[in-house]
Protein backbone atom coordinates (compact mmCIF):
# COMPACT_ATOMS: atom_id res chain seq x y z
CA UNK A 1 0.00 0.00 0.00
CA UNK A 2 1.12 3.28 -0.66
CA UNK A 3 2.07 5.96 1.98
CA UNK A 4 -0.51 8.95 2.03
CA UNK A 5 0.26 11.76 1.67
CA UNK A 6 -0.53 14.67 4.27
CA UNK A 7 -0.45 18.30 4.16
CA UNK A 8 0.30 20.73 7.05
CA UNK A 9 -0.07 24.42 6.72
CA UNK A 10 1.90 26.61 8.88
CA UNK A 11 0.56 30.07 9.53
CA UNK A 12 2.97 32.59 11.79
CA UNK A 13 2.00 31.49 14.97
CA UNK A 14 0.79 28.12 14.94
CA UNK A 15 0.50 26.31 17.99
CA UNK A 16 3.76 24.22 18.63
CA UNK A 17 2.07 21.15 20.56
CA UNK A 18 -0.38 21.25 17.82
CA UNK A 19 1.57 20.85 14.77
CA UNK A 20 4.55 19.54 15.61
CA UNK A 21 2.76 16.64 17.11
CA UNK A 22 0.76 16.10 13.96
CA UNK A 23 3.31 15.85 11.91
CA UNK A 24 5.82 13.49 14.32
CA UNK A 25 3.16 10.72 15.01
CA UNK A 26 1.43 10.50 11.19
CA UNK A 27 5.99 10.16 10.26
CA UNK A 28 5.98 7.89 12.95
CA UNK A 29 3.06 5.85 11.40
CA UNK A 30 5.13 5.63 7.67
CA UNK A 31 2.83 8.60 6.16
CA UNK A 32 4.73 10.93 3.94
CA UNK A 33 4.05 14.67 5.45
CA UNK A 34 5.24 18.02 4.07
CA UNK A 35 5.20 20.97 6.34
CA UNK A 36 3.44 24.06 4.04
CA UNK A 37 4.99 27.52 4.77
CA UNK A 38 1.44 29.73 4.31
CA UNK A 39 3.76 32.38 3.21
CA UNK A 40 7.66 31.34 3.56
CA UNK A 41 9.99 28.65 4.78
CA UNK A 42 10.41 29.62 7.53
CA UNK A 43 7.41 29.76 10.28
CA UNK A 44 7.34 30.65 13.87
CA UNK A 45 5.02 29.46 16.27
CA UNK A 46 3.01 31.23 18.99
CA UNK A 47 5.94 30.73 21.38
CA UNK A 48 8.87 30.91 19.29
CA UNK A 49 9.70 27.87 18.49
CA UNK A 50 10.52 28.60 14.26
CA UNK A 51 10.46 25.73 12.21
CA UNK A 52 11.32 25.04 8.55
CA UNK A 53 8.54 24.39 6.16
CA UNK A 54 9.14 21.68 3.18
CA UNK A 55 7.26 23.69 0.91
CA UNK A 56 5.18 27.07 0.49
CA UNK A 57 1.37 27.03 -0.23
CA UNK A 58 2.46 28.68 -3.53
CA UNK A 59 3.77 25.11 -4.35
CA UNK A 60 1.46 22.72 -3.46
CA UNK A 61 -1.53 21.21 -5.26
CA UNK A 62 -4.47 19.24 -3.82
CA UNK A 63 -4.52 16.90 -6.62
CA UNK A 64 -0.76 15.45 -4.58
CA UNK A 65 -2.12 15.01 -1.22
CA UNK A 66 -4.70 12.36 0.28
CA UNK A 67 -5.18 14.66 3.71
CA UNK A 68 -4.73 18.05 5.17
CA UNK A 69 -4.50 18.71 8.57
CA UNK A 70 -4.77 22.66 10.18
CA UNK A 71 -2.98 22.94 13.17
CA UNK A 72 -4.25 26.10 15.94
CA UNK A 73 -2.83 28.65 17.64
CA UNK A 74 -3.43 32.25 17.91
CA UNK A 75 -2.96 34.07 15.50
CA UNK A 76 -2.19 31.34 13.90
CA UNK A 77 -5.49 30.07 12.77
CA UNK A 78 -6.48 33.68 11.67
CA UNK A 79 -3.31 33.94 9.60
CA UNK A 80 -4.69 30.28 8.02
CA UNK A 81 -8.08 31.84 7.39
CA UNK A 82 -6.60 35.03 5.90
CA UNK A 83 -5.40 32.66 3.09
CA UNK A 84 -7.59 32.86 0.06
CA UNK A 85 -5.19 29.97 -1.43
CA UNK A 86 -5.34 28.23 1.26
CA UNK A 87 -9.22 28.86 1.66
CA UNK A 88 -9.83 28.19 -2.35
CA UNK A 89 -7.40 24.65 -1.58
CA UNK A 90 -9.65 23.16 1.48
CA UNK A 91 -12.67 24.14 -1.06
CA UNK A 92 -11.12 21.66 -3.46
CA UNK A 93 -9.91 19.00 -1.50
CA UNK A 94 -13.32 18.55 0.61
CA UNK A 95 -14.98 18.27 -2.85
CA UNK A 96 -12.67 15.59 -4.01
CA UNK A 97 -13.93 13.91 -0.48
CA UNK A 98 -10.12 14.17 1.04
CA UNK A 99 -9.90 13.51 4.45
CA UNK A 100 -9.78 17.06 6.27
CA UNK A 101 -8.84 18.13 9.81
CA UNK A 102 -8.56 21.29 11.95
CA UNK A 103 -7.53 21.79 15.70
CA UNK A 104 -8.06 24.11 18.60
CA UNK A 105 -8.91 27.43 17.03
CA UNK A 106 -8.64 26.03 13.37
CA UNK A 107 -12.00 24.34 12.35
CA UNK A 108 -13.37 28.02 12.06
CA UNK A 109 -11.26 28.07 9.08
CA UNK A 110 -12.78 25.35 7.83
CA UNK A 111 -16.12 26.88 8.32
CA UNK A 112 -14.94 30.13 6.59
CA UNK A 113 -14.06 27.81 3.73
CA UNK A 114 -17.47 26.19 3.97
CA UNK A 115 -16.63 22.75 4.20
CA UNK A 116 -18.54 22.29 7.77
CA UNK A 117 -21.80 22.79 5.90
CA UNK A 118 -24.09 20.10 7.79
CA UNK A 119 -21.28 18.34 9.60
CA UNK A 120 -20.33 17.76 13.35
CA UNK A 121 -17.00 19.66 14.74
CA UNK A 122 -15.72 20.25 18.00
CA UNK A 123 -13.60 23.55 18.66
CA UNK A 124 -11.31 25.26 21.43
CA UNK A 125 -13.85 25.52 23.79
CA UNK A 126 -15.63 29.13 24.00
CA UNK A 127 -15.52 29.30 20.22
CA UNK A 128 -18.10 27.07 19.54
CA UNK A 129 -20.17 29.71 18.03
CA UNK A 130 -17.76 29.95 15.27
CA UNK A 131 -18.93 26.91 13.84
CA UNK A 132 -22.56 25.61 12.89
CA UNK A 133 -22.99 22.34 14.81
CA UNK A 134 -20.78 22.17 18.10
CA UNK A 135 -19.83 19.33 19.86
CA UNK A 136 -18.14 18.83 23.43
CA UNK A 137 -16.16 15.88 22.43
CA UNK A 138 -12.18 16.10 22.33
CA UNK A 139 -12.00 14.75 19.22
CA UNK A 140 -15.52 14.44 16.53
CA UNK A 141 -15.33 12.68 13.25
CA UNK A 142 -18.38 13.37 10.69
CA UNK A 143 -17.97 11.88 7.20
CA UNK A 144 -14.29 13.08 5.73
CA UNK A 145 -13.57 16.11 8.59
CA UNK A 146 -12.02 15.31 11.76
CA UNK A 147 -11.94 18.08 14.26
CA UNK A 148 -10.36 18.18 18.15
CA UNK A 149 -10.53 20.85 21.06
CA UNK A 150 -6.78 21.88 21.56
CA UNK A 151 -3.34 21.06 22.27
CA UNK A 152 -3.82 18.93 25.25
CA UNK A 153 -5.80 16.44 22.45
CA UNK A 154 -3.77 16.60 19.55
CA UNK A 155 -1.89 12.97 20.49
CA UNK A 156 -5.73 11.64 20.49
CA UNK A 157 -6.27 13.76 17.14
CA UNK A 158 -3.45 12.50 15.43
CA UNK A 159 -3.69 8.97 16.58
CA UNK A 160 -7.33 9.12 14.43
CA UNK A 161 -5.56 10.51 11.84
CA UNK A 162 -3.50 7.34 11.86
CA UNK A 163 -6.76 5.48 11.95
CA UNK A 164 -8.36 7.05 9.42
CA UNK A 165 -5.71 6.89 6.98
CA UNK A 166 -4.01 3.70 8.02
CA UNK A 167 -6.20 1.28 9.85
CA UNK A 168 -6.76 0.50 13.68
CA UNK A 169 -3.68 -2.23 13.58
CA UNK A 170 -1.59 0.66 12.88
CA UNK A 171 -3.23 3.01 15.67
CA UNK A 172 -2.74 0.20 17.97
CA UNK A 173 0.91 -0.19 17.01
CA UNK A 174 1.42 3.83 17.54
CA UNK A 175 -0.68 3.62 20.36
CA UNK A 176 1.89 1.16 22.33
CA UNK A 177 5.16 2.49 20.88
CA UNK A 178 3.81 5.98 22.06
CA UNK A 179 2.75 4.98 25.65
CA UNK A 180 -1.00 6.31 24.90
Amino acid sequence: MKSPKVMVPFAEGFEELEALTIVDVLRRAGITVDMVGIVGTMVTGGHGIRVTMDKKLLQVHAEDYNCIILPGGNPGYINLGRSSTLLELLKKMNGQGKLIGAICAAPSVLAKAGVLEGKRATIYPGMEKEIPYPRGEKVVVDGNIITSQGPGTAMEFALKIVETLMGKEMTYSMKRSLVA
